[in-house]
């Protein structure tokens, strides 16, 4: 029997919620027939969502669109899990209604990855005291959300508290929360992304499926310029137009038997990458290494 494999995006192509002058001029409406024109059946949520699937269901079935995640800007670096519960209530609500996969939790605390005036060595950098102390911490709300009906999958992420493998492998070890992988963000981390499958394959829940300009990457001053510059540079793109290679990393998955949703996650300037024509290129690319990994892709 066959892996099976769900193809989807983040509206973050469309609409950067970090910096609005990186968003495409378009309607809910038009991300998501956008999305559905280049072959694709799931989206996560972003700002133009309603958070209600009363007013999201008729769109949805509209392009035949199923929600597949979303972001959930974690606080729990500076905060107690009682308030993190209070703060995620409507979103979990609202993610069981879509019977949607998990929520992607980003720590935000102490994040410097929506700052632009920081420059990327200056992100905080805890002690395995302090990351055991946080994984602790985080275990009891994806607890409390699995609790609920809910997956909780932790997102690593560049310029925020949990960015390298070193510091993944830290809070893998002192925590139980599902994982989001992410290759974009650990292959421009520095970190090894076959061996972060390999030692944390049993944790990953959800995957993103961002690819990085390795030249951009490569040629970015640490001391100086910022995430943000960053992705305005055009860091990241979709499957099929970076460096990494997405058929070692699905086939590295597909060894350790994942199942479930790849989401195309790329947030580049709009108009030097037009979303539609990018979402066209990252499925394509992805259909390729599916069939070459085994993956029999499906419709939810």
């Amino acid at each position: 029997m066959s892996l099976k494999a769900k193809l989807g995006i983040s509206p973050v192509a469309w609409w950067n919620d970090d910096l609005e002058s990186l968003s495409d001029d378009v309607s809910l409406d038009e991300c998501l027939r956008q999305a559905a024109e280049a072959g694709l059946t799931g989206m996560e949520t972003g700002q133009r969502f309603p958070m209600d699937m009363d007013a999201l269901a008729p769109l949805l079935h509209k392009h035949n669109i199923a929600v597949c995640g979303g972001w959930f800007s974690g606080e729990l670096l500076v905060g107690e899990v009682e308030r993190e519960q209070e703060r995620i209530a409507a979103q979990l609500a609202f993610f069981k209604d879509a019977d949607a996969p998990c929520i992607v939790y980003g720590e935000t605390a102490l994040s410097i990855q929506g700052k632009r005036e920081k420059p990327l060595r200056d992100k905080v950098k805890l002690t395995e005291t302090q990351i055991a102390e946080y994984g602790r911490k985080v275990s009891d709300f994806a607890d409390w959300c699995a609790k609920e009906g809910m997956v909780l999958a932790y997102h690593h992420h560049m310029a925020a508290a949990i960015e390298t493998e070193a510091e993944l492998d830290l809070l893998m070890k002192h925590s139980s929360v599902p994982l989001t992988f992410d290759a974009g963000h650990m292959a421009f981390a520095g970190g090894d992304n076959f061996r972060v499958i390999e030692n944390h394959h049993a944790r990953i829940h959800h995957v993103h499926v961002k690819d990085i300009r390795a030249d951009v990457v490569d040629g970015l001053d640490r001391s100086r310029e910022s995430f943000l510059d960053a992705v305005i540079k055009g860091a990241f793109t979709v499957p099929g137009d970076g460096a990494l290679d997405f058929e070692a990393i699905t086939k590295a998955l597909a060894a350790k038997g994942y199942q479930g949703w790849f989401v195309i996650e790329a947030e580049q300037d709009p108009i030097a990458n037009p979303p539609l024509e990018m979402a066209k290129k990252g499925r394509a690319e992805l259909c390729r290494v599916m069939d070459a990994a085994g993956y029999e892709v499906i419709v939810p």
